[in-house]
C-alpha cells in the first residue's frame, strides 16, 4: 500500500479546506489537500443557478485574499466559484483530486487516512473540512415509492425551467426551499411550500445595510438583550406570518442559532411571494399518494413535481473511526481544536457565528495557531 507522509493533511477542497489551506501556505508550512471529486469547491459549482451569497462579500472572503472590488455585495455562484479557484491558484494548492477518504485513524502518534484509490497518508495534523452538506437529508414517507410524479432532492436542482405552467410543491423551508420558491415562481411554476412547523425569518437587508452586520454587532450584547432586539427587529421587517400559515418560534433567530444550531431564513423575497398568495404555504406532509400528498391537516393535493429541500448531513462518523470527544449536543464537530485529540481539526462546521464563510475564516486562524504553538 502506497503511504505518503505529511506534516498536515486537509480533507475537502471546499472553502472550509482553502481557508486553512491559504493560511499554512502563507507561513510556508507544509500540507496537502484531498477531494473526492474533480474540482476546488464543488458544492459550489454544482449549486442551483440563481444562488447568491447571502452574506456580504465584506465578512465572507477567505484568509489574506478579499473578493474582487467589482463584485456585488452579494457575489453571484458562479463569481464565488472564480474566486474561490483564483484564491487555490494564488496560494499555490494543487489537491488531490478524486480521492475519497474512507477511513481516518489515530495510529500511535500520527493520524492514518486512507482513501477509496488504496493510497494512505501520515500526517501529525488532520484537518477536517467535508462540512455540512456532506450527504443528502432524504426522510421516507409512507407511499413515497409509489409516487409517480417527479421526485428530486434540492442537491440536484439547477433551475425552474422544466416546471413551467407545473405544480410544484417545495418540502422544507430552509434557505434553500425558500428561494427556490421564488425561482419555481419566476420561471412560471405554480409553487407551493410544505412548512411543518415554526420558522424564523429575517431580512437580508436592515435600514439598506446586511442584517449580517447588525447581528455581529448584537454579539457584544448580553444574550438575552440580543435575543430582545433580534425579535423587535423581525418584527419590524419581516411581521406576523401566521394567517398565511407560517407560525414564528418563541425562540429569537439570534438564540436559535446559538442554540440549536439551526441558521433562520435570509428572505431574498419569499415573504412577499406569501404574502401575495404567488407561492401558498402548506402544513407538513402525512404520507404521499401516486400523485400527491395527504398534508397533516388530512387535506390531499396533487403535484407534477415534488422537491425535497430536507438538508443535509455531515456524517463524518462514516469515515473517522473513533468519535469520541468530537461531537457537540447536535451531533456535530464541537469546536474547531478537538483538545482531547491531538492533532484533529475541523473547519466549516460553525454556523453560529453569523455567515458560515465567515467562521470558517475564524476557525482557520485557530487552527493555525493551534498547530504552530
Amino acid at each position: 500500500m502506497q503511504m505518503t507522509k505529511i506534516k498536515n493533511l486537509i480533507i475537502g477542497a471546499g472553502p472550509a479546506g482553502l481557508a486553512v489551506a491559504g493560511r499554512l501556505a502563507k507561513q510556508e508550512v507544509p500540507f496537502e489537500i484531498l477531494e473526492k471529486t474533480n474540482s476546488i469547491a464543488p458544492a459550489w459549482h454544482n449549486h442551483y443557478d440563481r444562488l447568491h451569497l447571502h452574506t456580504a462579500k465584506a465578512l465572507s472572503h477567505l484568509p489574506h485574499l478579499e473578493f474582487p472590488e467589482e463584485d456585488p455585495v452579494y457575489v453571484p455562484r458562479e463569481r464565488v466559484v472564480a474566486y474561490m479557484e483564483k484564491y487555490a491558484q494564488h496560494f499555490g494548492m494543487k489537491p488531490h483530486f478524486n480521492e475519497e477518504v474512507v477511513s481516518v485513524k489515530k495510529e500511535k502518534e500520527h493520524w492514518v487516512t486512507q482513501t477509496k484509490s488504496g493510497k494512505s497518508w501520515q500526517s501529525e495534523n488532520v484537518i477536517i473540512a467535508t462540512g455540512f452538506n456532506r450527504a443528502p437529508r432524504i426522510p421516507h414517507w409512507e407511499g413515497m415509492d409509489s409516487y409517480q410524479g417527479a421526485l428530486q432532492h434540492s442537491k440536484t436542482y439547477k433551475n425552474g425551467k422544466a416546471f413551467k405552467n407545473k405544480k410544484v410543491l417545495i418540502v422544507g423551508m430552509g434557505n434553500t426551499g425558500a428561494e427556490l420558491a421564488i425561482d419555481l415562481f419566476e420561471c412560471g411554476a405554480k409553487t407551493a411550500i410544505s412548512v411543518r412547523s415554526p420558522v424564523n425569518i429575517v431580512a437580508r437587508d436592515f435600514n439598506g445595510k446586511p442584517t449580517q452586520h447588525t447581528a455581529i454587532k448584537l454579539q457584544v450584547l448580553p444574550t438575552w438583550l440580543n435575543d430582545f432586539l433580534a425579535k423587535i427587529v423581525q418584527k419590524l421587517t419581516i411581521g406576523d406570518l401566521s394567517k398565511y400559515g407560517i407560525e414564528t418560534p418563541e425562540m429569537a433567530p439570534s438564540a436559535q442559532l446559538r442554540e440549536l444550531g439551526k441558521t433562520p431564513i435570509i428572505d431574498l423575497g419569499t415573504v412577499k411571494l406569501i404574502k401575495q398568495r404567488h407561492v401558498k404555504v402548506k402544513p407538513g406532509i402525512e404520507k404521499f399518494t401516486p400523485s400527491g400528498v395527504v398534508f397533516t391537516n388530512g387535506e390531499t393535493e396533487e403535484y407534477d413535481a415534488i422537491i425535497l429541500a430536507t438538508g443535509y448531513k455531515a456524517k463524518i462518523e462514516e469515515f473517522l473511526e473513533d468519535t469520541s470527544h468530537v461531537f457537540n449536543h447536535l451531533g456535530e464537530p464541537k469546536a474547531a481544536v478537538i483538545t482531547e485529540r491531538k492533532g484533529l481539526y475541523f473547519n466549516g462546521f460553525d454556523a453560529y457565528s453569523n455567515g458560515l464563510l465567515r467562521s470558517m475564516n475564524i476557525d482557520s486562524e485557530k487552527i493555525i495557531k493551534d498547530i504552530l504553538k
